[in-house]
């Protein structure tokens, strides 16, 4: 199921777009699970600034800015993109600015920059949907549909074109790259990409997604609807997919901030998920594939879906390896 969570669409600023939404019932669950999630403190949107200065764009190709601002801090997001915003909140959201670009008899064009609690987390927007070529504009991006997203420091970045059309598709990416341009910071991917293998070069959709959340971690690969791996905003979580032919092995790393509370989230994954696996854990499951579950100080590592046990151990130990040689 397709959701409306990064892809909102045009409009005036603080309605989505209708045509653009890809609507899923797991929404409503979302909006009371990850209620708590959202800062206690809200804002009001209205015009302001960046605490940040970004330079901005005057125009993009003749398509000119309407001279309006809106911003939305903490709760207030909720205005702009209801049924969306725990997703932000979940990242520590913290400031979003959106403006629109006019040219006559043309489509808007409409630009939104979010300012997220690290990198990580504004690398962790980005990974929950992508499924479209790289664009090449900042420290990675996805262009489709007339609609660019792309990340670069602790700033996610949407800029979408209100329609279709060579002309429309040109100036959104030209004005992706000058706001890539005006933000002067850039930052680092989750860490714990390096630890698992040929990432990069997985079709967009087979990316890894950077999770804090189990709600999150169920959207790229649901596992419970219990947090049974006890995921927090304090804990880092990732999951790549790899295709092997009709099968998808996916492989789950997952830092804790410290090693008892590693050891009692794979305890309870053990004994919830796992509950007839001996050491070491690992099981076949109805479908005749392996899962494979380790665990070592600060680390959880988990993989799904291998053909043989054997390949299920091989890239345990190969994370493993990587983990003992520089410690997480």
């Amino acid at each position: 199921m397709m959701i409306p969570l990064l892809r909102q669409g045009a409009g005036q600023p603080g309605k989505i777009r209708q045509g653009t939404i890809r609507i899923v019932s797991l929404w409503f669950f979302l909006f009371t699970v990850l209620g708590f999630m959202a800062p206690q403190a809200g804002f009001s949107a209205g015009k302001g600034k960046m605490l940040d200065k970004i330079k901005w764009p005057p125009e993009t190709l003749g398509w000119k800015w309407d001279r309006r601002v809106t911003t939305f801090k903490g709760k207030s997001l909720y205005t702009y993109i209801d049924g969306a915003a725990e997703v932000y909140l979940a990242y520590n959201f913290q400031q979003a600015q959106s403006r629109r670009y006019i040219k006559t008899n043309y489509p808007d064009i409409i630009a939104d920059v979010y300012r997220m609690g690290s990198s990580e987390d504004a690398f962790g927007v980005f990974s929950l949907e992508q499924q479209d070529p790289d664009a090449g504009i900042g420290q990675g991006s996805e262009f489709g549909g007339s609609l660019l997203r792309f990340w670069q420091g602790r700033y996610f970045v949407t800029v979408l074109g209100d329609g279709t059309g060579t002309e429309l598709e040109k100036a959104v990416l030209n004005l992706g790259r000058e706001l890539a341009k005006g933000i002067k910071e850039t930052g680092r991917p989750p860490r714990l990409l390096g630890y698992l293998s040929d990432t990069n070069s997985l079709p967009p959709a087979d990316r890894v997604c950077f999770v804090r959340s189990h709600i999150l971690l169920n959207r790229c690969f649901f596992i419970s609807h219990q947090n049974i791996l006890r995921l927090d905003k304090d804990v880092e979580a990732v999951i790549a997919r790899y295709p092997q032919g009709q099968n998808n092995l996916r492989v789950l790393l997952i830092r804790y901030p410290t090693a008892p509370r590693a050891s009692s989230a794979f305890s309870n994954f053990q004994k919830t998920y796992l509950p007839e696996a001996q050491i070491p854990v690992s099981v076949q499951t109805e479908d005749g594939l392996w899962t494979r579950a380790e665990t070592y100080q600060k680390s959880v590592i988990v993989v799904f879906g291998a053909k043989l046990e054997a390949e299920a151990d091989r890239l345990v130990q190969n994370i493993l390896k990587k983990i003992k040689g520089e410690s997480l």
